[in-house]
């Protein structure tokens, strides 16, 4: 077998992040989906899919496809995984709406054609999924390469363990040219319980993990062949991204032209109708995390079948899961129950219900409640803000600004601003005047009046901000401008 290093076209791994992680509420929100929640480990399900990724990539450049809203805490999570040294450059491809994969793998074969080359091998990997271990990836990953770079679209096809209904399946046939790959015969949905047991002892249905690798104008010329319509979509919403842009370290894509994209994923789009299509099973263990259950999986177990993951106390509890962030959490004469508590959300479920956690965000969303989009602590470019307590007229938030970062030059229409300096030094605009605010100061800033704060101090600033007013909802900020981009042109 060849190495990764010997294979002629250059391997560029293509991370896909976002979606809401909807059964993983109330870890994972909107605002803070999936790919973000740390794991028992403490790392996080995109650092170690970076991770992975990084020992793939030939082509010394890796490409992140997210939403525009989880850029600035994507790059910061890139950025710890890999280090300060790290040789590897990582592009981001910035999505202004979700339009499923095949438009989002569309445009990164793009992006990879204009800043590699159109022959450059993409590897297409879900930022949520978790896969052990990383040799076996990688040498799988070196076979796929090797059929890519013949022309072969391939998918990575997992070994049923179990009769999963959870997952969609591929049925192989006969070995593709003597090797491991296998030829497609057809995708099947996710199955009821017999039918997945009857996949499972033909021994001839792998899952269908997500996983893709092929040349980037490879599949642009099999998504023209299949799906001639999108295909001149996104070569139109490319045409549109300005030429510097498309080789810049992050491409916004048109937010207009994109949004007229069809949305459809890649399996329907190319996979399925595609006569190009080899499965490669793979060796290496592969979880989806998709519920709670799978996290409570990586959990120890103790003698009575309890996981835990945080500070718990467990009395007379028998086949539980608790995870806790930061109080103590008790249980007592619990049988099959999952529990996961988060500062501002408490989820309490039957262990076999799992998969049902996804209708408590939609009723919450219908009741239009926060807690389906945001935490209580919220991720900023510029840091974070955790709300303390609120109530009628009133909301108290504790804002952390990193060393250099600066709020967006803003205004609000209903609420006024009492800012106290914790620690660090706050440079405070409002209006016309700028002055400093040290620890144990603080200023005030009326409703209607311009204003921002910025951390000139090589430590964090640390403050506490009280509103007051009528209406203190996270949209009544009108900006100005702004460093990170936030303020439309």
């Amino acid at each position: 077998m060849k190495s990764n290093e010997s294979t002629a076209a250059p391997i560029v791994p293509v991370i896909l992040s976002g979606g809401a992680g909807t059964r993983l509420w109330p870890v994972s929100r909107e605002g803070h989906p999936k790919p973000f929640m740390k794991l028992p480990d403490g790392q996080t399900l995109l650092g170690k899919t970076v991770q992975r990724a990084a020992r793939t990539a030939t082509g010394r450049k890796l490409l992140l496809v997210t939403n525009r809203d989880y850029y600035f805490i994507s790059k910061d999570e890139v950025a710890r995984t890999l280090g300060p040294d790290a040789t590897l450059s990582t592009g981001y491809l910035l999505e202004p709406v979700g339009r499923n994969t095949a438009a989002a793998i569309a445009a990164a074969a793009h992006w990879v054609a204009a800043n590699v080359s159109p022959d450059a091998i993409m590897l297409v990997l879900p930022a949520d999924h978790l896969i052990e271990p990383v040799e076996d990836f990688v040498r799988a990953t070196e076979q796929a390469a090797e059929l890519a770079a013949r022309g072969k679209l391939v998918t990575f096809g997992i070994r049923p363990e179990s009769p999963e209904t959870g997952y969609g399946y591929i049925e192989a046939g006969k070995n593709f040219d003597g090797g491991e790959a296998r030829e497609v015969l057809r995708f099947v949905e996710k199955p009821d319980a017999q039918t997945a047991r009857d996949y499972l002892e033909s021994g001839n249905f792998l899952w269908n993990s997500g996983m893709f690798c092929m040349r980037a104008q490879t599949l642009l010329d099999e998504l023209k062949a299949h799906r001639r319509g999108l295909a001149q979509d996104m070569a139109q919403c490319w045409e549109q991204v300005a030429p510097g842009d498309r080789t810049a370290q992050f491409t916004e894509l048109p937010a207009e032209a994109f949004a007229q994209a069809e949305s459809i994923s890649i399996d329907y789009a190319v996979m399925e109708p595609s006569r190009n299509l080899v499965v490669l099973p793979t060796k290496f263990g592969w979880n989806d995390i998709g519920s709670w259950s799978a996290v409570a999986g990586l959990v120890p177990q103790d003698e009575h079948g309890n996981r835990v993951h945080g500070d718990s106390l467990l009395v007379d509890c028998e086949d539980c899961f608790v995870r806790s962030e930061d109080r103590m959490i008790a249980a007592v004469g619990l049988r099959g129950v999952m529990v996961v508590d988060t500062p501002d959300a408490l989820l309490v479920a039957d262990a076999g219900s799992t998969q049902q956690v996804k209708e408590v965000v939609a009723q919450l969303k219908l009741r239009g409640h926060e807690s389906y989009r945001l935490h209580r602590t919220v991720m900023r470019p510029w840091g974070t803000y955790t709300v303390l307590e609120g109530g009628e007229g009133y909301k108290i938030k504790r804002i952390e600004v990193k060393p250099g970062a600066a709020l967006s030059l803003q205004m609000h229409h209903h609420r006024s601003e009492h800012w106290i300096v914790v620690s660090g030094t706050a440079r405070v605009v409002c209006d016309d005047s700028q002055f400093l605010v040290m620890t144990n100061e603080s200023t005030y800033i009326p409703a209607g009046k311009k204003h921002r704060v910025d951390n000139p101090g090589m430590l964090d600033l640390v403050m506490i901000e009280v509103q007051s007013g009528a209406y203190l909802g996270e949209d009544d900020i009108v900006r100005f401008s702004d460093i990170y981009g936030r303020v439309p042109a």
